[in-house]
């Protein structure tokens, strides 16, 4: 696996910022809380930035969050795209 780049902190950061909370069934808090996805753009971003840097520190130690950074997806559907920055 590492050999494929699993062991890269970026790779593991990635990962986890794609789990959505519920999924891993041993570890129900671990990821995203989904529920923040039809809440007004303003508590989305408090909350996934919370969750997100929560899950990070927990999760992988070895990359300090710097930033978390929420930005709208180029349709109108909703979609948005997270951007996590890390130091190693």
């Amino acid at each position: 696996m590492r050999a494929s780049g699993n062991g890269n902190v970026q790779r593991c950061a990635e990962n986890l910022l794609a789990t959505v909370r519920g999924e891993v069934p041993y570890d129900r808090l671990k990821g995203l809380d989904a529920r923040a996805i039809d809440k007004p753009a303003e508590e989305v971003q408090a909350l996934i930035q919370q969750d997100a840097e929560w899950m990070l520190e927990i999760y992988e130690p070895r990359g300090k969050v710097r930033d978390i950074i929420l930005s709208p997806g180029e349709t109108d559907g909703g979609q948005f795209h997270l951007t996590a920055v890390l130091e190693e």
